[in-house]
């Protein structure tokens, strides 16, 4: 059976899902693959434009067509998405933020994010810084979300620290954060009018 880049793809969303990006190494790939780390350098060159492709492919759901057709409806809608999308698997996060950084992720989200913004009546560049704002918002929040349930799982934090007992969640302080800029944004709507 001939080794098909999606193959490649989905074993490492798997081997990170089951490890986390620290073990996700080319050798390990491989092996779950029944290949040589050789035959991977086919489909990706390195090791980070992989990551791109696994950042696609957990950003995935989050291009569906909207329920909603407000712009802050829209703009809700696709932060939760991709807060979900990111915490469905395991250093989602830090996979997705390195490939933004790196540029390897191929994904529309911030492309949809923008379309969002400028369908609240901003110009060009404030609809990008917008956008731009509320992906930084919604990955840190994931960072944070995720690092703090593996610190739990891995017992190092005590029982009044950990996020099972928080108040207000981590669902609610999100959706506090996400209410707080789209204020922020209804704001700067209304006064440039």
């Amino acid at each position: 059976m001939q080794l098909r880049r999606q193959d490649v793809v989905v074993g490492a969303l798997a081997i990170l899902d089951e490890y986390g990006l620290a073990d996700l190494t080319m050798r390990r790939l491989a092996g779950s693959l029944g290949v040589g780390p050789g035959a991977l350098y086919w489909h990706f060159p390195n090791k980070q434009a992989l990551l791109g492709a696994v950042s696609d492919l957990v950003l995935a759901p989050v291009g569906r067509p909207f329920t909603t057709s407000t712009w802050d409806g829209r703009a809700t809608e696709a932060a939760h998405r991709l807060r979900d999308a990111l915490l469905a698997h395991r250093d989602g996060a830090e996979v997705v933020a390195s490939s933004l950084s790196a540029r390897t992720v191929t994904s529309l989200v911030r492309d949809l994010l923008c379309d969002t913004m400028s369908a609240a009546d901003l110009d060009d560049s404030d609809a990008s810084s917008a956008a731009d704002t509320l992906l930084y918002y919604v990955l840190g929040a994931a960072m944070d979300e995720q690092a703090r349930l593996q610190l739990d799982s891995a017992g190092a934090l005590t029982e009044s620290a950990s996020p099972i007992a928080e108040s207000p969640s981590a669902t609610e302080r999100f959706g506090f954060g996400l209410e707080l800029f789209l204020d922020g944004v209804r704001h700067r709507v209304h006064a440039m009018r």
